[in-house]
């Protein structure tokens, strides 16, 4: 997300909950630089550049001031978030990082269709057409390929090469730009792209609802604009009285709820939302991973460990583009990062951990700049590893031939009776532990939930003794690793279930538990700490299909299997592992009525408790899946 329309976002905007706009902020990198203007080094013109079907797409280009023998290469983000207008206002930084900014490129911004000062209309995740017969017939490929094509033709001094980054919704049109690309575009880096909005991205996690972030990014920015403007659309939302998420979205119950008393209409998408409440053709029609067909240009995909929004679309991005483009430079880059936080600063520690060394730093001047340098300006060499993932835990990158690594081996570990934890299935018959789940007092996502109204991208490395003390959080655990355990690649819960409702929500988490003696990290006292190392949720009416969903038989003992999402941590011997099962996480993501309905309508009235039961038996073995070396 864009740092360019910064400045034009009030700061109520930001006290109700717009946090995720600052994690991207590319700004920011250079904090602790010394300073570079940009206005001293680089010229600036505006232009609307038109598209094949008429409508004129305004950009921003920056040349160097510079007299070079050699042509410059093209830099091209397009964007959603506005770029800088006005030919005085300069921004603090150009591209993706300072080095290619100093070694001269020409960067170019564009507004993309029906957002900010460009023309047309704005459609979110704009799907592809399925053919191209007419100039009408347009999407994002044919706006990236016509915007390419004007500048290589009216930029003078360019040399033909066009580099292409973004990040989040600028990663999405990254990777865009890359189906069916211009022939001038050689070389485009997705950076934690949106690419699949019901099954990981920003708005669902398996179907759940990702509540929090929704609510406060679109009201802030989901309204559609009457006419090009500078200025960002939003509508005025009422948190007056409340101090925390958690009692806010408690009190304002029922998702109806919100559309009457806060958004009144005004929010297309949220519309969109409510009415697409399964997996269906409005939703498959917005999925970018199987559509990484016919690229050309050589794709650098980056997505963080902690990234709260986008790391499934990193991840999935990379495998789709791998499996349907075998013959295509496409290498993937992983660190302990929050989202677009590799571009912010050194990333050396991250909450209450501490990663023992300058992670963005080292990414951005071993990985990303030497790979934009080869394919624009061929210098230097290049000798990437097709996946190069930072190990948390172990504070060490790691290179691999394939992701996920083809040599590890599946381990499980089985959940136990007496709340243990181990590598061998249960003999015991007839074990269960059980929990009652009640929407009145859901277990919160985050210890700050209670204390702030925006989202905490910590809780995903959190601590998270908070939730163990809970009735309603149920806990299990290993004895301390006699060895170290290495889990690299994908992450899946098995589970046996049964509950006293119709529905219910299962949320699974990973845990590293620290050793009582670890020593103290800038003043927290680390023994005992419950690192957080993956969770996700699963609405489990989903759990045979995401298209039709299928109610629970009440008591009934069912198997609910899903995805984490990879890992690459090291549990390190005298840890513990400990896993983690609830049916909430408020208000990060709605609450589950505990009744098979259209949650998306439903009432207050709806909301039940419910007794659930996580069983661990010979008969029914719930467990974790994943790869260890």
């Amino acid at each position: 997300m864009s740092v360019y329309g910064l400045k034009r976002l009030t700061r109520t905007l930001f006290l109700q909950g717009l946090f995720a706009l600052l994690l991207t902020l590319p700004a920011l990198v250079w904090a602790q630089e010394a300073p570079y203007k940009v206005s001293e080094h680089y010229s600036k013109f505006e232009a609307y550049i038109p598209m094949r079907d008429g409508v004129r797409l305004y950009t921003v280009v920056f040349v160097p001031k510079a007299r070079s023998e050699k042509p410059y290469p093209i830099m091209l983000m397009r964007t959603c978030y506005s770029v800088p207008y006005g030919a005085n206002n300069y921004p603090a930084r150009l591209g993706p990082s300072r080095q290619l900014m100093e070694s001269g490129c020409i960067f170019a911004m564009q507004d993309v269709r029906g957002k900010f000062m460009s023309e047309g209309e704005w459609v979110e995740i704009r799907p592809l057409q399925k053919k191209y017969t007419r100039k009408q017939d347009i999407d994002e490929t044919t706006d990236t390929y016509d915007t390419v094509d004007w500048l290589v033709k009216s930029v003078p001094n360019n040399n033909g090469r066009v580099g292409m980054w973004g990040i989040s919704y600028p990663g999405f049109y990254a990777a865009m730009g890359a189906i069916n690309a211009h022939p001038a575009v050689v070389a485009v880096s997705p950076q934690a792209p949106v690419s699949e909005w019901f099954m990981g991205d920003d708005p669902h996690r398996n179907g759940a609802f990702m509540l929090l972030d929704v609510f406060f990014f679109y009201g802030g920015t989901g309204r559609v604009r009457p006419r090009p403007s500078m200025g960002m659309e939003g509508v005025p939302l009422d948190t007056k009285g409340y101090t925390d998420s958690y009692r806010f979205f408690l009190d304002m119950g029922a998702l109806p709820n919100i559309d009457k008393k806060q958004y009144k209409g005004q929010i297309p998408f949220w519309n969109d939302l409510m009415a697409h409440g399964t997996y269906d053709s409005w939703w498959k029609d917005r999925s970018v991973p199987p559509r990484m067909k016919n690229i050309k240009p050589a794709l650098l995909v980056v997505g963080g460990w902690f990234d709260a929004e986008d790391m499934y679309g990193a991840l999935n991005l990379y495998q789709a583009t791998e499996q349907q483009n075998p013959t295509v430079q496409n290498n993937l880059v992983m660190g302990p990062w929050t989202h677009g936080g590799w571009s912010n600063g050194d990333f050396a520690s991250f909450g209450d951990i501490d990663f023992g060394s300058k992670t963005g730093q080292y990414y951005r001047d071993n990985i990303l700049t030497p790979f934009f340098m080869y394919h624009l300006k061929g210098e230097g060499t290049l000798n990437l590893a097709e996946a190069t993932c930072f190990m948390t835990g172990a504070n060490e990158w790691k290179s691999y031939p394939a992701w996920p690594p083809k040599t590890a081996i599946e381990k499980s570990l089985y959940l136990q009776s007496g709340k243990a934890l181990g590598w061998s299935a249960p003999t015991q018959e007839d074990t269960f532990t059980e929990y009652v789940s009640d929407p009145a007092n859901p277990p919160p996502y985050s210890a700050s939930a209670m204390k702030q109204m925006g989202r905490d991208s910590r809780y995903l490395i959190e601590d998270q003794r908070f939730a163990s003390e809970r009735s309603d959080v149920i806990t299990f655990q290993t004895d301390p690793l006699q060895e170290d355990v290495t889990g690299v690649g994908r992450l899946f819960a098995d589970l046996f279930v049964s509950t006293t409702g119709t529905d219910s929500d299962f949320v699974v988490k990973l845990i590293d538990v620290f050793p009582d003696d670890s020593p103290d990290f800038k003043g927290k006292k680390m023994g005992g700490y419950q690192m957080l190392v993956r969770g996700n949720i699963l609405r489990a009416k989903f759990r045979q299909s995401f298209e039709k969903p299928v109610a629970f038989k009440p008591g009934e003992v069912t198997p609910v299997s899903f995805e984490l999402q990879d890992i690459c941590h090291r549990f390190k011997k005298g840890h513990r592992i400990m896993v983690q099962v609830q049916s909430s996480w408020f208000p990060l993501v709605d609450r589950n009525p505990q009744k098979f309905v259209d949650i998306y309508h439903a009432q207050d009235s709806d909301f039940q408790k419910a007794t659930n039961r996580i069983y661990h038996s010979a008969k029914y073995p719930s467990k974790i899946r994943f790869s260890v070396e």
